[in-house]
């Protein structure tokens, strides 16, 4: 089974196991427990498993959004931090939102308390409760065949549509957006019966041309669309409404104002729904426009989108979350089966507007570090030519490239990496972790690796560390299944550098290492050939680093994978803390992780200290499982609504006391007056 429900053996409880996203949460009882098994269907929420136990209480150890409903599904409490109420006997059905959605079955009266570490439910002596989780994990459920005619194209985008499983507003929730169905090419377009695409009488007129496809497609996903050629592009409804998207923004520039409007206020019309939560967003644009969010809930999706976009954009503008991914998509024929991923993603997508540039790790400063006695990892004097391109820059928190050569300060994304993602085994086990070190004089990143990652008691960890490796060695840990590898030594046009010579991953068949960090200098090339041999994603270097510099990022990269980071959020911080950070990208897919987070999303505090008090700005960043549509609510005294997550939450002022008190819930990553530093290293009284 993908879930598993079993004891624990410390403290009372049960521990439920998501083996394909290897999430782990422990609920802990008054007293031991025994999951049975039960029908999935016994909840009224869809769940992939669940078991039924027996006890008098039940403590979630973390503070994750929560929400008790009665039996018609009505929202009776919006857990806080503050909660503490009792309610009555009754049929009722609590939702967590864990690192898998929860939901908990009762038939009697709870009394719910809570505080920042956690919720606890009381039932009246030992009470059924029925247990129900559903991963996170989502797989397309066909394939969709096109020819590289752009109408056929267009045929095929619009399937993707199938994927939604509402098209009420809570389809900004990214757990109600299913991932859209394969693209493969082939020599006539198949659209199989089974997927049904909603009906939502809106319709995308465009050039058939797949410039105009590509850069179309997310939003004709998120509005169950049907892409049909036209003159001119535009958005036509059943009912009369056109909206053309032709403005002075330009064509990509209002799809992209398009997607992240109608995105943003279903966000905000979706709290007269299933989750009346006080939202930041909604208390701040209702003022601002003339709508009528109790109203539009219950429209048809072509009713809510013309009255959406009725609303001239520079008034809800400040009030989007800073999107999680722009992909510059190059439109040739081979990537409409990108398409899918980049659409569960919700990325925006561009056309490629970028230039060239040189390989030159800034020649000045190696010199500088070189007299100091530093040097560089490496293997050859030669440093190998690496054409670049630099894309154009977006205001997203992530880039990513889908086209030839390697790209500066942005994913190198691949579709074979997306297939890799979707490959990955059912039977994971434990997070496996190998540090490899084929060089001595490398040994400091080495032991800091050794000792961080794994060293989280509440995941199951198992770290190894290798040293001088021969070209054998290594390929058998690349062929072991490890979760990720972490290299620190040489790389060159050769290979890795290996105790008895070279290994090339070319000359690979196949890996099972999921995830790497090479870091070593020139590793791009092998980084790529790892990932078109079976991995999902990696962090690579595209010329000559520095060993101090490759240090200093090789650090905050543990440390930040270590808590949940993905891939590509934990490179964009740890690029910042080393001159030589801009030699460093992502391969493959950036979404990629080796650890769950403690919170629901990633979080990096920014604190500024001018002044007497102390001003704390949460800066969010979703991923995958906790992507786009996802809410926040900041653990601070001064916030006391939830946020749109991805990007700047707000700036609150805050008190050393209860920053100390944020600090000790977590371990997370801040930046003090600019100054990056872990939260457990800081002297709150030294502020």
């Amino acid at each position: 089974m993908t879930l598993s429900f079993d004891s624990t053996s410390d403290t009372p409880g049960v521990e439920i196991r998501d083996r394909v996203e290897r999430r782990t949460y422990t609920l802990h009882t008054g007293g031991s427990v025994e999951p049975a098994p039960i029908d999935a269907d016994d909840l009224p929420f869809p769940v992939d498993a669940a078991v039924s136990l027996t006890a008098d209480s039940l403590v979630v150890p973390t503070l994750v959004a929560a929400f008790v409903r009665d039996a018609d599904g009505t929202t009776l409490v919006e857990v806080n931090s503050a909660t503490d109420c009792d309610l009555s006997g009754g049929h009722y059905t609590i939702e967590l939102c864990a690192p898998m959605k929860l939901y908990l079955g009762v038939e009697a009266p709870i009394s719910v308390t809570a505080s920042p570490g956690g919720i606890r439910f009381e039932f009246d002596g030992d009470t059924e409760i029925r247990l129900g989780a559903r991963s996170h994990h989502e797989r397309p459920s066909t394939t969709v065949t096109t020819t590289d005619d752009p109408r056929d194209v267009m045929a095929a985008v619009s399937a993707l549509g199938s994927a939604l499983k509402t098209t009420s507003p809570e389809r900004s929730f990214p757990t109600l957006r299913g991932h859209p169905p394969l693209i493969e090419r082939g020599e006539e377009l198949h659209i199989p019966d089974e997927l049904d695409t909603p009906d939502t009488g809106v319709r995308i007129e465009l050039p058939p041309e797949r410039r105009y496809v590509y850069v179309a497609a997310p939003l004709a996903f998120y509005l169950g669309a049907e892409l049909v050629p036209g003159p001119a592009p535009r958005i036509v409804t059943d009912e009369g409404f056109e909206h053309s998207l032709d403005s002075h923004r330009g064509f990509e520039g209002e799809v992209e104002r398009v997607l992240k409007q109608t995105f943003l206020l279903d966000c905000v019309t979706r709290t007269e729904g299933l989750y009346p939560v006080e939202l930041h967003e909604r208390e701040a644009v209702e003022p601002l426009v003339d709508l009528e969010f109790a109203a539009l809930y219950d429209r048809p999706l072509a009713d809510r989108l013309a009255a959406y976009l009725s609303v001239p954009y520079e008034v809800v503008e400040e009030y989007v979350p800073t999107w999680k991914l722009t992909t510059h998509v190059e439109p040739t024929p081979e990537n409409v089966t990108a398409l899918p991923f980049l659409v569960d993603d919700l990325a925006v997508v561009r056309t490629p507007q970028m230039r060239e540039v040189a390989t030159q790790p800034t020649p000045a400063a190696v010199g500088e570090f070189a007299r100091d006695g530093d040097f560089t990892r490496s293997a050859s004097e030669a440093s190998a030519s690496l054409p670049l391109v630099e894309p154009e820059r977006t205001d997203s928190v992530e880039q990513a490239w889908l086209g030839d050569r390697a790209p500066v300060d942005a994913t190198k994304a691949t579709v074979t990496a997306f297939h890799n993602r979707l490959a990955r085994r059912d039977d994971r086990g434990d997070i496996d972790i190998v540090v490899v070190c084929n060089d001595d004089a490398m040994d400091e990143e080495r032991d800091l690796a050794a000792e961080v990652y794994g060293s989280r008691d509440d995941l199951p960890f198992d770290v190894t560390v290798r040293r001088d490796l021969t070209t054998e060695e290594l390929r058998d840990v690349l062929d072991e299944g490890a979760t990720f590898l972490h290299y620190i030594g040489h790389i060159d046009e050769q290979g890795f550098d290996c105790a008895d010579g070279h290994l090339d991953a070319a000359t690979l068949d196949a890996v099972s290492v999921e995830a790497f960090m090479l870091n070593a200098c020139q590793s791009y090339e092998q980084g790529m050939e790892l990932v078109e041999a079976g991995s999902v994603g990696g962090v690579v270097t595209l010329d000559d680093v520095i060993n101090s510099g490759a240090v200093r990022v090789g650090k905050t990269m543990v440390r930040l994978l270590n808590r949940g980071f993905p891939l590509r959020v934990a490179l964009s911080i740890a690029r910042g803390r080393s001159i030589v950070g801009s030699n460093y990208i992502v391969v493959g897919d950036g979404n990629v992780d080796i650890a769950q987070r403690k919170s629901k999303v990633a979080l990096l505090y920014e604190i500024e200290t001018r002044t007497d008090e102390i001003e704390l700005t949460p800066r969010s960043y979703v991923s995958n499982d906790s992507a786009m549509g996802s809410f926040v609510s900041p653990q601070i005294a001064e916030a006391d609504e939830s946020y749109l997550a991805s990007g700047e939450l707000d700036t609150f002022t805050t008190t050393r006391e209860e920053l100390k008190q944020i600090f000790f819930l977590e371990n997370v990553p801040v930046k003090i007056d600019g100054q990056f530093a872990w939260s457990n290293a800081v002297n709150v009284e030294d502020l």
